[in-house]
């Protein structure tokens, strides 16, 4: 899980603007179905939008640090109920600025 910088967090978001939530997490919260699907997921897209429960902004941020460690991936960003995380695979797709 490395930190992104500024500049790469940037171009990440421009490219998932378009991508629809694929996980979501429910009241349950992160349970290991849900980490199983993210697993899934994350390894065959890289870049990954996930949606969580409404509640506290700093209860979803929390519970999208969890979600990203549980993966080892890379938090991008979270606007209201929907987190970014991505992770790059051995091949990745994308080419991340400096």
């Amino acid at each position: 899980m490395d930190k992104l910088t500024n500049r790469q967090r940037k171009y990440l978001k421009s490219r998932a603007h378009h991508l629809k939530p694929v996980v979501t997490i429910g009241g349950m919260g992160l349970t290991d179905a849900v980490v199983d699907e993210q697993e899934n997921s994350i390894a065959h897209h890289e870049l990954l939008k996930i949606k969580l429960p409404a509640g506290e902004k700093g209860e979803r941020e929390s519970l999208l640090q969890a979600a990203c460690s549980a993966v080892k991936a890379s938090p991008v960003t979270l606007i209201g109920r929907t987190g970014v995380i991505f992770r790059a695979a051995q091949e990745s797709s994308f080419q991340l600025p400096d």
